[in-house]
């Protein structure tokens, strides 16, 4: 498969170009998400596509989505016809790499489950014995399974800027307690579902981030990406102990790559070496084999 930095349709109007996923109106009730080879890095898009990225990301999307439809609904509408919209080479350019989603009111949160301390929740620990003000046991180590899951919301981020870590009462604060309650729950839900499923064919769950959209009547939906190599941290479990930060299956491998650089961080990020370009496709090949038997 060729690798699609930006999908170019002319036929439906441009709604949003997020870090990955190119989005566009298909009539009034329905979006099409296209999931390009971007990749983000610290918040910052780099430069050059990981090949078969976005096709990678659908397939693991589509496969979980459809795996937790008893939990909650998803924002998949399958039965609309694209041929309706697109012309037969606008269909060629994205096939493999596009959903067609019912239009929703996204909830202006991300709903991030840590199983594993790891990544800021690291960092926050190490100050402050806690993370996202959920305290935890004294003398944990980098990577160390947590005594239980933990819902740690996040802001999201405009495009080039960082998501910030919030607490639950600010999400209270944001969506009501009610709803914050049912999104926590789900969240966890899932989490602990997928994470029996992945640790039988190999892989650790160690934190995921999901994203959620009302309907008109105000049932919750799950939208977006759901439990993939650029939503998760996937470990593999052959080789993981605590104390180190482990080889993973996601973008983590090229974290690793750029936190090697004098970058800091911002706009416009850095040319990758190719072999990393390769290592890193290979990996979110890798992990949905494991995770769908493709």
């Amino acid at each position: 498969m060729d690798a699609l930095y930006e999908s170019q349709l002319t036929s439906v109007p441009v709604v949003h170009r997020g870090k990955v996923r190119d989005i566009y109106a298909i009539g009034d009730q329905h979006l099409l998400i296209v999931t390009s080879d971007r990749l983000s890095a610290f918040d910052v898009i780099l430069p050059q596509p990981i090949p078969g990225k976005g096709a990678v990301l659908t397939a693991v999307t589509n496969f979980w989505m459809a795996r937790f439809t008893h939990l909650v609904p998803n924002h998949l509408a399958p039965d609309v016809d694209l041929s309706e919209y697109l012309t037969a080479d606008e269909i060629r350019q994205i096939d493999g790499r596009y959903v067609v989603a019912k239009r929703l009111k996204a909830l202006p949160i991300e709903a991030v489950v840590r199983g594993y301390l790891i990544g800021s929740g690291w960092k926050d620990y190490q100050q402050t014995g806690q993370v996202c003000g959920i305290a935890l046991p004294a003398g944990l180590q980098l990577a160390d399974r947590l005594p239980q899951p933990i819902f740690t919301p996040a802001d999201k981020a405009p495009v080039g800027s960082h998501d910030e870590n919030i607490d639950f009462a600010e999400v209270e604060r944001r969506i009501g307690a009610e709803l914050a309650a049912r999104v926590r729950d789900v969240s966890l839900q899932i989490y602990a579902e997928a994470s029996a499923y992945a640790a039988q064919h190999g892989i650790i769950i160690a934190d995921t981030k999901f994203e959620f959209g009302l309907d008109d009547d105000g049932r919750l939906h799950l939208i977006d990406e759901v439990l993939t190599p650029d939503s998760s941290r996937f470990w593999p479990a052959e080789t993981y102990r605590p104390g180190i930060s482990p080889p993973s299956f996601d973008k983590q491998f090229v974290r690793d790559y750029l936190e090697t650089l004098d970058w800091n961080k911002t706009a416009p990020g850095p040319q990758l070496p190719q072999d990393i370009i390769d290592k890193t496709a290979a990996k979110y090949r890798e992990a949905q084999r494991l995770l769908t038997a493709a």
